[in-house]
């Protein structure tokens, strides 16, 4: 299929979905069916499409940068830019920010936690600089992560080796991970008497490894060191409890994949770690043992933060084990597919609970670069180069909103130009 036909036929399909029922009362019919049966219900998914007012001109496989939110998503929000620009003193100030505890509560709700451990932020960045920056340590203390976490936080513990004398001990790990065992080994033989805090990714942006946190957090406490966790990517792709998790402190960009606004997020940290954990911008002593103490931003608005409860109410109406279901299964079909090419290493491990929606792969005598450049200017498909000083990879990531032609679509395309 050519890019004018692919196109126009998922065009043709996206009027039919917009004619079917409600997406809210189809998600209701599914109740009993296994998530894995879901996963494949293409009918379900084209009411699911039809929610969101994304570009069809293209195909979008870099959702893991920040996702389009929903119909009801926008719409929520509008409504309360509006009525902020009514005010906006009276009607944000007075109204509007108070109803952010609702999203507070919704939050806490998702996550298993208590509402007075969640501060909501602008994104993943931001709530884990506030535990990176705000955790003690003195000149010597060693900080153990891995050379594949997020560029931003590794930037960070850099500037605070440079300002505060740490250390950065940041390990390597196999591209594709062997097991979760060798992931937690790494860990456990790595720490030191100086280590005084862990941090590492649930899931990383790269590769899409999830990591076995719960391990490395019991570890850690057993020596009596904090742990941070990028979830940056983890919240509402695949179920889990941070709760369950037992980590410190959890950073989490809401505009990933909870398919809230665009400058939304949240930082977890452990009611008992509160009152020693310092702000990032100032508050008043009263609120030292207050989690709002992280939310000094200054003016902002607060239709951003009130829409993440449209948000997560469309993540409950698809489950969250149905939409992790259909995430692995999309990620399978074009890595199965494409895996079975001699110039293709699949980067990701595929194996159940190893990763979900983000997927990579290599490329053998070819040039990456070129071929995320050639995918984006001839057949309008959008990818992530990922570089690294161990490999190089191509980040793929689709969303619930993407059908199966548009994963055979970018795998034709990938086959073509990797024969040409």
């Amino acid at each position: 299929m050519d890019r004018r036909s692919f196109f126009q036929s998922t065009a043709a399909t996206a009027a039919l979905a917009a004619l079917a029922k409600p997406f809210s009362a189809y998600a209701s019919t599914l109740k009993d069916r296994p998530a894995g049966e879901v996963a494949a219900d293409e009918d379900f998914w084209a009411e699911v499409r039809n929610e969101f007012t994304v570009d069809r001109t293209v195909v979008n496989f870099n959702n893991g940068y920040a996702s389009p939110a929903p119909r009801s998503v926008q719409e929520a929000m509008r409504r309360y830019l509006d009525y902020t620009n009514m005010g906006p003193y009276h009607t944000m100030v007075q109204q509007l920010d108070k109803r952010i505890e609702s999203a507070r509560r919704m939050l806490a709700e998702v996550a298993g936690c208590d509402a007075e451990e969640i501060a909501i932020t602008r994104n993943s960045s931001e709530s884990l600089e506030i535990a990176q920056l705000g955790i003690s340590l003195k000149p010597g203390d060693e900080v153990l992560t891995t050379n594949q976490d997020y560029p931003r936080m590794l930037t960070t513990y850099a500037q605070r080796a440079r300002r505060d004398g740490i250390r950065l001990n940041a390990i390597s790990f196999p591209v594709p991970v062997e097991s979760m065992d060798d992931l937690y080994r790494r860990f456990e033989q790595a720490v030191t008497p100086q280590t005084k805090l862990i941090h590492f990714c649930h899931i990383t942006n790269r590769t899409g490894q999830i990591f076995p946190v719960r391990l490395i957090c019991d570890m850690a406490h057993a020596r009596n060191i904090p742990v941070i966790v990028d979830g940056a990517h983890a919240f509402n792709q695949f179920p889990f409890k941070i709760s369950d998790l037992d980590c410190d402190y959890y950073g989490v960009s809401l505009h990933k994949w909870t398919f809230a606004p665009i400058g939304t997020g949240f930082l977890y940290v452990r009611k008992s770690r509160i009152k020693e954990t310092w702000a990032l911008m100032a508050s008043v002593q009263g609120n030292d043992d207050n989690i709002r103490k992280f939310e000094e931003i200054g003016t902002h608005p607060a239709a951003n933060y009130d829409a993440i409860c449209e948000a997560i109410a469309f993540n409950q109406n698809i489950g969250i084990e149905r939409k992790a279901a259909r995430l692995r299964y999309l990620t399978a079909r074009w890595a199965n597919r494409l895996g079975e090419h001699r110039k293709v290493k699949i980067l990701h491990n595929p194996a159940p609970g190893m990763s979900a929606g983000i997927g990579m792969f290599g490329l053998v005598g070819a040039d990456p670069a070129k071929l995320v450049a050639t995918l984006q200017n001839q057949y309008g498909i959008y990818t992530a180069l990922i570089p690294h000083e161990e490999y190089v990879g191509i980040r793929v990531t689709p969303s619930v909103y993407t059908n199966l032609e548009e994963v055979d679509y970018f795998a034709s395309a990938v086959e073509k130009e990797l024969n040409g």
